[in-house]
C-alpha cells in the first residue's frame, strides 16, 4: 500500500524524498519542532508481517497527527523521519524476525512535520509456535540518552550517503 502524502509545515521546513526498506519513496517535510512525548502514556500499535498497521491506539493517533483510518492499512515506516539512519531499523527488523524482543529510541515524524521520540519495544506476536506479527509499545525517553545518541545516528546516515550511489 502508498504510503498517504505529507503536506508542507506551515512553518520553515525541509524536505526529502525517503527511500524505504521495500523501495517505495515518498516526499517528506520536516520542521525543527520536537513535540514533547506526554507524561503518563504510552503508545501501542501492531502491524502484520509486512509492518503494515493492523491497530493504534489513542496514544498512537493523538501523537502522530495522522487519522486512524489513514494509520490503519498504511506500513508503519509512515513515521520515519529523515534523521532515523536505516541501519536502526534493519536491527529492529532482525532482532524481531529472528523471534527476539528489540529496544531502541527512535525518532518519528509527524503529519504536520514536527517530530517526536519515543523509547520502543517491539516484539514478535507468535501464534501456534508461528510469527504472525509484531506489537510495539513506546513510552517517554530519557532525554539524556537521546542526546547521547544524537550524534551516533548522525555518523549512520553520514556513512550510508557515502555508501549510497548517487
Amino acid at each position: 500500500m502508498p504510503l498517504p502524502p505529507m503536506d508542507p509545515p506551515h512553518e520553515p521546513h525541509r524536505s526529502a524524498e525517503l527511500r524505504h526498506h521495500d523501495g517505495s519513496r515518498r516526499l517528506v517535510y520536516w520542521s525543527e519542532r520536537e513535540v514533547a512525548y506526554p507524561d503518563g502514556r504510552l503508545i501501542v500499535s501492531r502491524t502484520d508481517l509486512d509492518g503494515v498497521i493492523t491497530h493504534a491506539n489513542d496514544a498512537f493517533v493523538e501523537l502522530s497527527g495522522w487519522p486512524r483510518a489513514t494509520l490503519i492499512g498504511t506500513p508503519h515506516c509512515i513515521l520515519r523521519h529523515p534523521d532515523m539512519p536505516r541501519r536502526a531499523f534493519a536491527d529492529l527488523w532482525d532482532t524481531v524476525l529472528g523471534g527476539e524482543k528489540w529496544h531502541g529510541y527512535v525518532k518519528n515524524l509527524r503529519r504536520d512535520g514536527a517530530c517526536y521520540w519515543v523509547y520502543a519495544t517491539a516484539l514478535p506476536n507468535v501464534r501456534n509456535g508461528e510469527v504472525v506479527g509484531f506489537t510495539s509499545v513506546r513510552r517517554k525517553p530519557s532525554r539524556r540518552r537521546i542526546d547521547a545518541l544524537q550524534p551516533l545516528y548522525a555518523q549512520w546516515l553520514q556513512d550510508e550517503r557515502a555508501e549510497t550511489p548517487a
